[in-house]
């Protein structure tokens, strides 16, 4: 199965469920193609552990969800050996973090110890437990939702935490639009939820699409913009730390997630505009000036993609054969295939 036909397929699923929360869809798609994990920000009450678990049903993936709380051991993660009375052995007995896709809901309200049980995983897709090194299942996905309002009782991830979440997506309130077919939809089927959801794609369609999305170019004009894009949060002077090389590498994967999904086979400008925001809102760090001036990650983003020259033309972003005049190269014509909720 292609990028394009997946995303389409699974959108289409997903949408019998949810209303108005295309993007996120897209972006928890396009981190699943690029093997990438997703943190979810949002305020109570707009689907964002619905949204998880409808992914999870949908893809047919294995499915283990952890409810982080401040009493929650690292062991409780990843597991421990427990003594076995009857055989007078210490027998493994692995964690929750042994699943294709881990939902870790309100991942704040875990104690820094615990949030960085989940590092080794997140970054190697292995897990140590009392010095033996385990190999996690393939693929393995994390999804992270945390609510950006209440703070009491809360521990900010750290810089080092945020760095392996490939993307974070803010999952917003509905328009009144998409609120009332909200009502409508619920009205008659109050019940309602992720388990209603069919699995529409496998885990061999999965790796078939992450292997057509290795393959997309990425002409050298695109790649220097990239650079340039992720090198200009770190000369700017309003961030005490600009993007890491791993934010410059999440940038290129996930441009051409995006750019397969969209039926091309290569990457534009665009691409690079569109996915900015979501790979480095969360890892760049805002100097004291500019916390105290109210600024927002987002906002010093948006200078940037002001500021940086894009490469001229999209005939230089094609490989060589490619059609300059097939419609698909012009960023006006780059709709998503999937069909898309009346927001």
């Amino acid at each position: 199965m292609d990028p394009e036909e997946l995303y389409s397929t699974l959108a289409d699923e997903m949408n019998a469920l949810l209303i108005g929360n295309d993007d996120v869809i897209k972006g928890i798609t396009v981190s699943l193609l690029t093997r990438g994990h997703v943190l979810l920000e949002g305020v109570p009450g707009v689907a964002k552990t619905t949204i998880a678990n409808a992914f999870a049903h949908t893809t047919g993936l294995d499915v283990s969800r952890i409810q982080m709380t401040p009493d929650l051991l690292p062991a409780d993660i990843t597991g421990t050996h427990v003594y076995r009375e009857g055989t007078g052995e210490f027998e493994l007995q692995r964690g929750p973090v042994f699943a294709n896709l881990v939902v870790a809901d309100e991942i704040n309200r875990a104690t820094p110890k615990t949030q960085s049980a989940l590092l080794e995983a997140m970054e190697e897709t292995t897990v140590t437990i009392e010095g033996q090194t385990l190999s996690l299942p393939s693929p393995f996905m994390v999804i992270a939702t945390q609510n950006p309002i209440e703070m009491e009782g809360t521990y900010e991830l750290p810089e080092a935490q945020r760095d392996r979440f490939q993307t974070k997506l803010t999952v917003d309130l509905p328009t009144a639009e998409d609120e009332r077919q909200l009502i409508d939809r619920f009205n008659t089927t109050p019940e309602l939820g992720p388990s209603d959801l069919s699995q529409v794609l496998s885990i061999e369609d999965i790796v078939a699409a992450r292997e057509h999305v290795t393959a997309v170019h990425v002409a050298d004009p695109v790649k220097e913009y990239i650079q340039s894009l992720v090198g200009a949060t770190r000369d700017h002077p309003e961030l005490a730390h600009g993007g890491s090389p791993r934010a410059t590498l999440a940038l290129l994967h996930t441009t051409k997630a995006r750019a397969a999904i969209h039926g091309r086979e290569y990457v534009i400008p665009d691409d690079c505009k569109a996915l900015a925001k979501s790979i480095l809102r969360h890892r760049i760090v805002l100097n004291t000036d500019a916390e105290l001036s109210d600024r927002s990650t987002v906002e010093i983003i948006d200078e940037i993609l002001d500021a940086v020259t894009p490469p001229s033309g999209q005939v230089s972003s094609e490989p060589e054969g490619s059609d300059p005049s097939d419609d698909s190269s012009n960023p006006e014509s780059d709709e998503p295939s999937a069909p898309r909720n009346s927001d």
